[in-house]
């Protein structure tokens, strides 16, 4: 008995002595095996002690048992298994719960999975060990990020302005993932869409989430199949990587099999946004099915985002690229031609925020396509969609197009009718047909083309028509207030600015760019800094 002892014991040693060399050489996977291996040993044995009660040996097997399983915690966190990391790292806690090394390790898994208040309480559970000391500064930063994302994650205020004051250089922002006033509901417009349950001011922040998994690329201008290939084979590794991601973790598993894949979109179970909070998952309880990669290319081709699109404005480097991403609740938002969010792209991450004004109960809503554009267009786009926009500004401009004048002013533009004509017909249509709200900054957004060239070159036509004219900064305000902020609304606004003050403006004409900018940009930077990003891109 006591041989065969020595000689577990001698193997134990071995496999032992192996996994940490593998450890140290940073071969992940095979000091996971070796790890496993040592790791079964030692269960067998304290069961087979158990049977038998030694208490010093039964406690140097339960020392080893602890110390593999903190061990086998970091090759599992290298290999982005982090369910098993964390598995690990709890199994090593009940036997020993207040190991420095272990708790620490826990507590960057924890973070690394976004559950921010979990990793906060490891960290300061592993500040109590006397081992602290020896690191107190990388724990102490490793506090200090935590605090920063738990704020930021609880009241959705993200601020890049040291990051946007120095050129976007460096590192990208670390954000956390947050979840506004919203739920999801059945919509109106297709399938499920994002609500508001709350007020929501333009610029402040809906949500913010990373991505499952991003690709990116430079497409070639002049040569079509050449970009035509690059993008196949971008979607290939795209693809590849988020089911490596969903492989290896049950709550992405889960949540992708939410998704819709286009097909019986009435029919598809409303979940709980709380589903997307990471601080409540119970991943334990999860089964993690077999992938069907059908079902996947098909869930990818509705929910894809693609970075540099209609509503979105990518920040950093990243917006040199073409780049595509799958983002889990931004895929829930459906299209309007009169939206009211947009999204801003800061590496990996996306902040979806309202672009003007929302009210409670109202469906969160993107645009696909460039929606200040005439209804023809737009329904043209929406069929390269895939489905057809049935919004409440669709509806409208669909009747009133059948006009007789509208037609004419249509077909006037796609024959050189002058700008500044062309928009006084149309303000005059809009008295006669009593147009009134909304309705007229969607006319205005149609024929945005039109008003923007005229105030921006044919002055003395404009003048020509006098007050039968509306100010610029008239209808731009009725312009964003029906269809949300734009880029191209806030440079129109900032240019008629610089030709009325010659650069220099009011608090008031301030205050309006301001809050064009937040529709934009959402409220992610201090306003000195917001004012100095404005003026540059009014400048590009």
């Amino acid at each position: 008995m006591k041989e065969d002892q020595e000689m577990g014991e001698e193997l134990m040693q071995h496999l032992r002595s192996r996994a940490t060399e593998l450890l140290l050489r940073e071969e992940w996977n095979e000091s996971v095996q070796a790890y496993s291996h040592f790791i079964s040993l030692c269960q067998h044995h304290i069961s087979h002690t158990h049977q038998r009660p030694d208490l010093d040996h039964l406690l140097k097997l339960q020392k080893s048992l602890f110390l593999a399983l903190s061990n086998r915690a970091e090759p599992w966190s290298r290999l982005r298994d982090l369910a098993n990391a964390l598995q690990d790292c709890d199994g090593a806690l009940e036997i020993e719960g207040t190991h420095f090394k272990t708790l620490l390790c826990k507590g960057k898994i924890l973070l690394s999975l976004n559950r921010y208040s979990s990793a906060l309480d490891c960290f300061k559970a592993a500040l109590l060990d006397p081992q602290a000391g020896l690191k107190c500064e990388a724990l102490n930063g490793f506090l200090e990020r935590c605090k920063q994302l738990e704020h930021q994650s609880r009241t959705g205020v993200f601020d890049l302005s040291d990051w946007v004051v120095n050129g976007f250089r460096g590192k990208f922002p670390e954000l956390a993932e947050y979840i506004g006033p919203v739920e999801i509901r059945k919509s109106d417009i297709r399938g499920r869409g994002l609500f508001a349950t709350k007020n929501v001011d333009a610029g402040t922040s809906i949500l913010a989430t990373k991505a499952i998994a991003t690709e990116r690329c430079i497409l070639p201008d002049q040569n079509e199949e050449l970009a035509d290939n690059i993008q196949l084979a971008m979607w290939k590794n795209f693809i590849d990587k988020v089911v490596e991601s969903v492989s290896k973790c049950k709550r992405l598993h889960h949540l992708l099999s939410v998704l819709s894949n286009g097909e019986d979109e009435d029919v598809l179970e409303v979940p709980d946004v709380n589903l997307f909070r990471a601080e409540t998952e119970e991943e334990s309880a999860l089964s993690m099915g077999k992938l069907d990669m059908d079902k996947i290319l098909s869930t990818f081709d509705v929910n894809s985002l693609v970075e540099n699109a209609a509503s979105a404005k990518v920040l950093g480097k990243n917006s040199d690229y073409y780049g595509v991403g799958l983002w889990i609740l931004p895929a829930f938002i459906n299209h309007s031609c009169s939206p009211n969010a947009r999204r801003l792209h800061v590496g990996d991450h996306v902040i979806v925020h309202a672009s003007r004004d929302i009210k409670a109960g109202e469906e969160i809503t993107f645009a696909y396509f460039d929606v200040l554009s005439p209804w023809r267009k737009r329904t043209g786009m929406s069929k390269i969609w895939g489905f057809q926009c049935n919004c409440k500004r669709c509806k409208f401009e669909e009747q009133i197009c059948s006009k007789m004048e509208m037609q004419e002013i249509q077909m006037g533009l796609e024959r050189g009718l002058n700008m500044g004509d062309a928009v006084f017909r149309l303000e005059e249509g809009m008295r006669r047909w009593m147009v009134r709200g909304d309705e007229k900054g969607y006319l205005r957004a149609s024929f945005w083309v039109a008003y923007s060239e005229a105030y921006e070159s044919d002055h003395k036509t404009v003048r020509r028509w006098g007050r039968r004219i509306p100010a610029a900064e008239a209808v731009v305000d009725s312009v964003s207030k029906a269809v949300g902020s734009d880029e191209r609304v806030l440079k129109a606004f900032l240019a008629g600015l610089q030709r009325r003050c010659g650069g220099g403006s009011g608090l008031v004409e301030m205050e309006r760019a301001m809050k064009l900018a937040r529709g934009v940009y959402g409220k992610v930077m201090k306003k000195q800094v917001m004012k100095t990003l404005i003026e540059l891109g009014n400048h590009e």
